[in-house]
This record gives C-alpha cells, sequence and structure tokens, in this order.
C-alpha cells in the first residue's frame, strides 16, 4: 500500500513543522507540538518553535534522529484488551504503541477507553487521522454493550434519540437489543466515554464495551491483543468514505 505523497507544491511554499512530522507518521499535529515545545526537533540543525516551516530539501531531526518519510502507508486494525490506554505517551505504562511492539512508528487513530476492548486502528499517515476523525463526516463506529442490568424499551428508545451528557444532546443514533442485557449501538460521534455516559444517564451500568467497526473495517474474528494489516479491498473503500 503506498502512502500519498507530501504534495510538492506545500514542499516548496513550507509547510509547518508539526504537519510535517504527522504527514511523516512520526506522531499527531497535537504530539508534534509537544515535541517542538520540549525542543526536541531541528530543522537544518536549529531548534524548531511553533510556526516553524519545512521547506524542499531541509533536514529535519527528531532526538537528533533524521526523519525520513515512509512510502509505504502503514495501516493496523488491532483488537485492544482491556487495560491498554489508545496513547503513544511512554510515560503510560500500559501505552498500547509498547504492547503493539511495531517495528515501524505508527501511532492510534482516535481512542478506545481503558476499560474496553476491540477495534483500534493504528497509522503512521497524519492526513488519515484527521480525515476518519472529522467530526462533521459523520463516519460510523459500531459497539456491542452489556449492562449491568435488563434492558428495556424505555432504554433502548432514550439512547436512540439522543441523551444530554457533557454539555450538548448526543446525535440520534441506531441501538439494536441482542438479549436480556446485550445492545448494538452505532454511534456517529465521539465523545469522551459517551456510551458509558448515556448508559449512565439511565441508571445502567457498562460492564463490557467492545468495538466491532469503525466505518468499512469490521474486528471480525480477529483474537484479542493481536492485529492484522488493513487489507487493500478496505483501504480502497475506506478512501471512499473520507
Amino acid at each position: 500500500m503506498k502512502k500519498k505523497p507530501i504534495i510538492e507544491k506545500d514542499i516548496q511554499e513550507g509547510i509547518r513543522v508539526n504537519k510535517y512530522l504527522s504527514d511523516c507518521g512520526i506522531c499527531s499535529r497535537r504530539q508534534a507540538d509537544r515535541l517542538v515545545e520540549e525542543g526536541r526537533i531541528k530543522v537544518n540543525g536549529e531548534v524548531a518553535v511553533m510556526g516553524t516551516k519545512v521547506f524542499d530539501n531541509d533536514v529535519v531531526k527528531y532526538d537528533n534522529k533524521v526523519i525520513s518519510k515512509e512510502n509505504e502507508l502503514i495501516l493496523l486494525a488491532m483488537n485492544k484488551p482491556r487495560g491498554i490506554t489508545c496513547t503513544a505517551q511512554k510515560e503510560d505504562p500500559d501505552n498500547i504503541i509498547d504492547f503493539l511492539n511495531y517495528p515501524k512508528r505508527v501511532y492510534p487513530i482516535g481512542r478506545l477507553d481503558k476499560d474496553s476492548e476491540g477495534l483500534i486502528l493504528l497509522t503512521n499517515d497524519g492526513s488519515i487521522v484527521n480525515k476518519i476523525l472529522k467530526a462533521s463526516t459523520f463516519h460510523e463506529k459500531e459497539y456491542i454493550v452489556t449492562v449491568n442490568k435488563p434492558i428495556t424499551l424505555k432504554f433502548l428508545e432514550g439512547m436512540r434519540e439522543g441523551v444530554p451528557i457533557l454539555d450538548t444532546v448526543t446525535r440520534k443514533c441506531e441501538v439494536t437489543q441482542v438479549n436480556k442485557f446485550t445492545f448494538n449501538i452505532i454511534l456517529t460521534q465521539g465523545l469522551n466515554r459517551q456510551i458509558r455516559r448515556m448508559c449512565e444517564y439511565f441508571g445502567f451500568r457498562v460492564v463490557t464495551l467492545q468495538r466491532v467497526r469503525i466505518m468499512n473495517i469490521k474486528l471480525g474474528k480477529l483474537k484479542v491483543g493481536t492485529w492484522r494489516k488493513v487489507t487493500e479491498q478496505e483501504l480502497k473503500d475506506l478512501y471512499k468514505l473520507i
């Protein structure tokens, strides 16, 4: 799978160093800003500052190691176990990057809270991260959730219509009962601990939460703690959606 190259026009006119790091698959733009603030990024031997631009033939270093552009797009689908944090920060002993131990630099697209398990995507392409996570695109994410007491019709209807949490009302969503304690839910937004907060509003507590799909990419039979590369067909279909 070939990664889309950094646009030649951008390089000629210069691109901000945080975008350059993101496009090279080093980290997200937010994480790049932190690296710049910490003085760990250099451009042509000079410590970069916020707003520094990178031009063609510039030499960019991260912790004194030259950053080279990846020619191959890396996009992994992982079945994250409970207890693993979706962060690239090494300070967190349970960070997903150390757990994954992939030989090349990747980072998670979005998050799946520590107490949950299931599908998480990881990549080295900053541009695809922004497209997938953009809130206005209404990209679907599907979950299977088990709660602590029998599901009621009132609960299902309330979840579907939108729930007041975090100073907003959640978007209407698809909710289908699977059995007495379990339901399937498809969201088009990603508020912090959204499903857990929605359930709590109606007096339910989440016992298990598993993400089984992100847009067109499905968890399938991938075992907990393992990963696979996204297929060529999945990637083609993904690009059509973003």
